[in-house]
């Protein structure tokens, strides 16, 4: 068999009008997919820019509260000084401030921190403190609860937990060594 035989049996006259009009509805097709990305190019373009942009405000947010829980930013103001120092003396220095200080439930911490941090910014800013300062009830309550679920199994084996509304009634050396005088709690000298 030839080659000529073989292409000119393929190439035949109704061979080419089947391919010419299958091109064409290929085209049609294609068209019409073309029509329907212009309509939604738009849509998705604005679906990706939302999710990317969603992203970065939840990494953001994310990282703005890991840092704002830490040691470094609640030092930043000078009335909490001392108490950074003495938390880092501490046997509690591993944890960051807001493990103890705030709610462990997200939804219970976001208006916590918030509210404590607009309390703490207007007094360092424009109220008069009394140093050193001193946790309010609701603060108070909120560690009071780290505690209990901290030392959970040591709450278990205490007979008298009862015995005092807080865990710092008794363990008052616990909370930033602040029963102890100034001029003996080692981070004096340092002030």
């Amino acid at each position: 068999m030839m080659w000529g035989d073989l292409f000119g049996g393929i190439l035949s006259k109704n061979n080419l009008n089947f391919i010419t009009a299958h091109i064409q509805n290929v085209k049609k097709e294609l068209d019409m997919i073309d029509q329907k990305d212009r309509r939604a190019g738009p849509v998705f373009k604005v679906l990706v820019i939302g999710v990317v942009i969603g992203f970065i405000l939840t990494a953001g947010a994310g990282f703005g509260m890991k840092i704002s829980d830490e040691r470094p930013f609640c030092a930043s103001c000078h009335i909490m000084h001392e108490a950074a120092l003495t938390h880092k003396q501490s046997q509690h220095a591993k944890l960051a401030c807001n493990e103890c200080h705030a709610p462990h439930n997200l939804l219970k911490k976001l208006p916590f921190k918030a509210a404590s941090g607009a309390r703490d910014i207007y007094l360092n800013s424009f109220g008069k403190i009394a140093e050193p300062i001193h946790a309010g009830d609701t603060t108070r309550e909120v560690v009071n609860v780290n505690c209990q679920n901290c030392h959970s199994m040591t709450n278990m084996t205490v007979s008298s937990m009862n015995a005092k509304a807080f865990c710092t009634d008794c363990h008052r050396n616990v909370q930033h060594m602040r029963m102890k005088p100034i001029s003996t709690r080692k981070v004096s000298d340092a002030l």
